[in-house]
């Protein structure tokens, strides 16, 4: 469609659009009494039957202004919901806190275009509203942009409250040097205004990039962008810089789309996503202390931060740092809180996070309403992550106080911490002694990460002992890993609907190279006794051992552990959409493989006994909580 006949078309409804802009929700909020503001609420901010003229709206971006107005851009896509196709960077402002929001405002049209990647910042000394966007030349199919992708950044700026803007200025000359001649992005999310130390007032901003050389794409860059003008000219700080590998494509860290955040010290968290690195984790993170001239050390990535591979946010309040990201590990779904109260060094688990939504769910970004209301606004739907934008408001209220810690049980591995015993397990008769009793809602033992955990491409052993009596449903005894059919894992689970007791491994080896290996045993043995279960790897097979009984099947070559989050549970899948409901005695996993005689040893029934070897992974005795 022309652009002009958009215009007339969007002039031509902006009424309706004021009318339903602020009435429709996603989710309705309890009732609650006019003069009360309940500590969450949402409603649909962006969609398209909502904002005629579009086909979607993706890339939430949000800021308050000096005068307290608040700013929420989105890319609305007019063809369809693809990245590179006709896209225009659009508005909406709310002068009441996010309760009511004015019409559609179109910043900068497309006009057949990607015009796309707001990443708005506000400077508090001059109220001046600056936003960075990216460029690149737009297909009519729904394909991405290909490789290499001239992308180009420009930057816009409004002096009356995000009313009206500038025309785009190119800022190619400052900030996009001739090496980074690919992939150019700006954001998407908010930047921040530096407030303390000798760059308080300096602006700054994240992009991510690369380099092609002609023939493939050799590096990936995360880097942040300053200004100590107000906006007038830019160069660029801090840049970090990893190798792709011409053998296999593979590179340790790709991290992209950084969120910054000033804590209370006035170092700069920078937080990102992580895009298939072969290092474990979807989010790495790392520091700058001199304002954004440079990083402490390189990106690092949090491999039980659990989250799929989306764009996320980093807001401060109070005390605590906040995350908005889907919690699920595997798909985007679960838009969710979480907190971390050291700065960003640690995160609260999926468990202590705050659930927004349990719909597909996806980029977001956070505003600091007042001092103790956040609003954010993220991606969801019911169907779709892309099928609408949300903006919701919460309260630190809502959010809850920190957690007090939960009870633990032994790791007897060398070196190793205790584990975290969850949804309140307790301990019960068992083979060896005492065992853990799961209750199939929320028990769960789950191991705080510790790099002799991930298995990698070395041959291993598991051994448990299992007890249950479900007739239906998935029964997780042991899961290492990632979730899902194409994250490196290993895990073994009782099958009642299928009759069965199974093991499975996936492995990725080089760039995209996914396998995976199933065994399994006939026969639930969900009759409530204790029975013994080992997976073995080992000399090119992939053996389940069930009371002694070995099945095999071929082993398939690569990591089990690389790429995704990654954790260890007892009782759980790694998503938390299935619990044991019964008893685990005895969980130990070793780095090499075991021989027959010696797990013929541990089928057999008698007090525990012996030390942790230097090969033992993990050994959970599960005969104590506390």
């Amino acid at each position: 469609m022309p652009s002009r006949v958009r215009a007339r078309l969007r002039a031509a409804l902006v009424a309706a659009v004021a009318l339903t802009a602020t009435a429709a929700t996603s989710v309705p909020a309890d009732s609650q009494p006019a003069t009360t503001t309940p500590p969450f609420e949402q409603q649909v901010l962006f969609r398209a039957d909502q904002d005629p003229g579009y086909a979607c709206f993706r890339i939430p971006a949000i800021v308050k202004t000096k005068a307290g107005t608040l700013l929420a851009f989105a890319e609305g896509r007019v063809l369809n919901c693809g990245d590179a196709a006709d896209i225009d960077l659009v508005l909406k402002r709310s002068t009441d806190g996010g309760r009511t929001w004015g019409p559609l405002q179109v910043v900068n049209e497309g006009d057949g275009d990607t015009h796309g990647n707001p990443a708005p910042i506000v400077d508090r000394e001059t109220g001046r509203i600056l936003l960075a966007e990216t460029y690149n030349k737009g297909r009519t199919d729904s394909g991405s942009c290909s490789v290499p992708c001239e992308r180009t950044p420009y930057l816009q700026y409004s002096d009356d409250d995000g009313a009206t803007w500038s025309e785009p200025r190119d800022l190619s000359d400052q900030i996009l040097p001739a090496a980074w001649n690919s992939w150019y992005a700006t954001g998407p999310v908010h930047g921040i205004q530096l407030t303390r130390g000798k760059h308080a007032g300096r602006l700054v901003f994240g992009v991510n990039t690369e380099t092609w050389d002609g023939s493939r794409v050799t590096n990936n860059h995360a880097a942040l962008i300053v200004s100590d003008d107000g906006g007038d000219s830019w160069r660029i700080g801090a840049t970090d810089s990893w190798a792709i590998s011409a053998a296999d494509r593979t590179f340790r860290q790709k991290p992209s789309e950084v969120t910054l955040t000033e804590r209370a010290d006035g170092t700069i968290l920078i937080s990102g996503r992580e895009q298939d690195g072969t290092d474990l984790g979807h989010r790495s993170q790392t520091y700058s202390r001199d304002g954004g001239d440079s990083f402490t050390g390189p990106f690092k990535d949090l491999p039980d931060l659990y989250t799929p591979q989306v764009q996320g946010a980093t807001l401060r309040l109070g005390n605590r740092l906040l995350l908005s990201a889907p919690g699920d590990p595997d798909r985007r779904r679960t838009m969710m809180i979480r907190s971390s109260w050291n700065g960003g060094t640690t995160w609260d688990s999926v468990d202590r996070g705050k659930v927004v939504s349990t719909d597909w769910s996806g980029y977001s970004d956070m505003v600091g309403v007042d001092a103790s209301t956040v609003g954010l606004m993220y991606e969801g739907g019911a169907v779709d992550a892309r099928d609408e934008i949300r903006f919701a408001r919460f309260t630190e209220d809502w959010l809850g106080p920190r957690r007090g810690p939960d009870p633990t049980t032994a790791d007897l591995a060398a070196g190793a911490p205790r584990a975290t015993v969850l949804g309140g397990a307790r301990v019960t008769d068992g083979v060896l002694g005492r065992a853990v009793e799961f209750d199939g809602d929320d028990d769960a033992v789950r191991l705080p990460y510790r790099s002799r955990l991930p298995l990698g491409t070395r041959e291993f052993t598991v051994s448990l002992f299992f007890r249950y009596s479900a007739a239906s449903g998935e029964q997780p005894f042991l899961w290492m890993g990632g979730i899902g059919s194409t994250q490196p894992q290993v895990w073994l689970r009782g099958e009642p609907d299928n009759d069965r007791v199974r093991a499975l491994i996936t492995t990725r080896e080089g760039f995209g190279t996914v396998r995976t290996s199933s065994v399994w045993a006939g026969g639930a043995h969900n009759d409530g006794e204790w029975h013994h279960l080992a997976l073995r790897r080992g000399g090119g097979q992939l053996t389940l051992f069930l009371n002694g009984r070995a099945i095999s099947t071929t082993d398939v070559a690569g990591s089990v552990s690389r790429n995704s989050p990654f954790g260890v549970h007892v009782g759980q899948r790694m998503d938390s959409r299935a619990f044991l409901t019964g008893a685990i005695d005895d969980v130990r996993v070793w780095n090499r493989a075991l021989g027959d005689t010696e797990l013929g040893a541990a089928t057999r029934v008698g007090a525990r006994k012996g030390s942790a070897t230097s090969d033992t992974v993990l050994w959970l005795p599960m005969d104590q909580v506390g």
